[in-house]
């Protein structure tokens, strides 16, 4: 019988399709927030040093400083991100407020005029590198506490990540596509300057329009010392964070060596842009099997299963020699398909795990907990470049040679397929017997609340 909202089923419909909207307003800005991301570190080097004239030292040791800077942020804003008292809330105002910076400052960064200094460009740089932080951690925060359900916390990180790779794939072709440096018109850089200036404003704005404001489940406040000793005391945060660690390093390896292994190895400078584009395709493609993975196997034992089927898959690239560019391919998009994993299910137990620190230190601190997360990516990705470079080096290749002139490329294939299954296998050890799983997140859901109740 139809009631006067229409029937059971109805309704269902209507609140589902309402909370799809408000999950996919939340997902949007990751895109331009993407696009944004990786130009600063891959497009503006080059844009700086072959448009603009900038020398390529100086260039680099600009960026290298912005880096710093960019590490130094990170506990700053992650702390502000949980005290911030403004209007609008602390998720939504937060964020609201980070935004013209951001775009601003992206905007001067990637359209600069003809006679853009190196003050300049570390001006804007620092400026980006601090709205992008200011920006990020609010914003994923926010995504961690939009919901309690074990469940539904793995979708809403997953359309935050699909949206994410998106704004990768834009970022990797526009540019190229209409032309990065040469040319009339609009460039590739500026093309991404008016892309992040309008759509970032707008998908934030969305947002903070149509998702609401979650709870603040604390009962207290912690200062500096006392937030840091319940932090170290939380294994599962310390074990996750490891995994997480240990497989960003892993992925971190392929990912500085991959223009090397495609032009060097199997000699096809040509494919280095399709092979990027379709590995992360298929990583967005992964990303709802991920989502369908987590909610039968639960999120760490899919995350682990996912991990454990990259590594041979991997391996087999370590026997691909000059021409095999079909066979790389197959892997890159195998490889990307299990990348959606990496992407959408360890944000969504970093929720998990700062129940476990709401539930004991009575403090909902999730923008200093996606803090620590974000150092630990540029640490990982850190690790991979100091430690891979000089291990290439004592194989011999040498980049400059060209694939016709060096005999050294078995080195940097083992490099390549082999040395990022070592940590790969350590992160699933450390994540198999992971101890919050679905019966455990909702009893710490029931403790929060008993807390909070009081």
């Amino acid at each position: 019988m139809r009631g006067a909202g229409g029937s059971r089923e109805e309704r269902r419909g209507r609140v589902f399709g309402a909370r799809a909207l408000v999950l996919i307003a939340y997902a949007l800005p990751a895109l331009p927030l993407a696009a944004l991301a990786l130009p600063l570190y891959v497009i503006v080097p080059t844009f700086y040093s072959e448009a603009v004239g900038l020398p390529v030292a100086a260039v680099g040791t600009v960026l290298l400083a912005i880096r710093l800077l960019d590490a130094a942020t990170d506990p700053m804003f992650g702390w502000l991100a949980d005290r911030w008292r403004g209007r609008g809330g602390r998720r939504r105002g937060f964020f609201l407020s980070s935004l013209p910076l951001t775009a601003g400052s992206a905007f001067m960064l990637f359209w600069p005029s003809g006679e853009a200094s190196l003050g300049y460009l570390a001006f804007w740089a620092a400026l980006v590198s601090i709205g992008f932080t200011w920006t990020s951690l609010p914003y994923t925060a926010w995504g961690a506490e939009l919901s309690g359900d074990y469940s539904e916390r793995t979708r809403i990180s997953a359309l935050r990540e699909g949206a994410t790779l998106i704004g990768i794939l834009l970022a990797t072709s526009l540019p190229f596509s209409i032309g990065l440096t040469g040319g009339e018109g609009v460039r590739g850089l500026q093309a991404m300057a008016i892309l992040v200036a309008i759509l970032l404003p707008i998908t934030g704005l969305a947002a903070v329009i149509l998702v609401p404001e979650p709870k603040n489940h604390s009962s207290r406040e912690l200062g500096i010392l006392e937030g840091a000793v319940f932090m170290a005391a939380n294994r599962p945060f310390l074990r996750l964070i490891a995994a997480f660690l240990l497989n960003g390093f892993a992925n971190a390896i392929p990912a500085t060596l991959f223009l090397y292994f495609v032009s060097d190895r199997l000699e096809a400078s040509d494919g280095r842009g399709p092979l990027l584009l379709a590995y992360f395709a298929c990583a967005v493609l992964g990303v709802p099997l991920a989502v369908r993975a987590a909610n039968r196997f639960g999120k760490h034992r899919a995350w682990c299963g996912a991990m454990l089927a990259t590594c041979p898959i991997f391996a087999l690239s370590g026997f691909l020699g000059p021409g095999d560019v079909i066979a790389f391919g197959v892997i890159c998009m195998l490889t990307g398909l299990l990348l959606g994993f990496d992407l959408a299910l360890p944000p969504s137990i970093q929720a998990d795990v700062i129940d476990h620190d709401t539930a004991r230190s009575g403090a909902q601190r999730s923008g200093l907990y996606f803090a620590a997360w974000s150092l630990a990516t540029k640490l990982s990705l850190a690790a991979a470049v100091g430690l891979v470079f000089p291990l290439l080096a004592l194989t011999g290749f040498d980049p400059q040679a060209g694939p016709s002139a060096t005999n050294s490329s078995e080195g940097l294939a083992m490099l390549y397929a082999w040395l990022p299954i070592v940590p790969k296998l350590a992160a699933i050890r450390m994540m198999w017997r992971f101890p919050i799983d679905r019966l455990a997140q909702r009893e710490l859901l029931r403790r929060i609340g008993r807390a909070t109740d009081k």
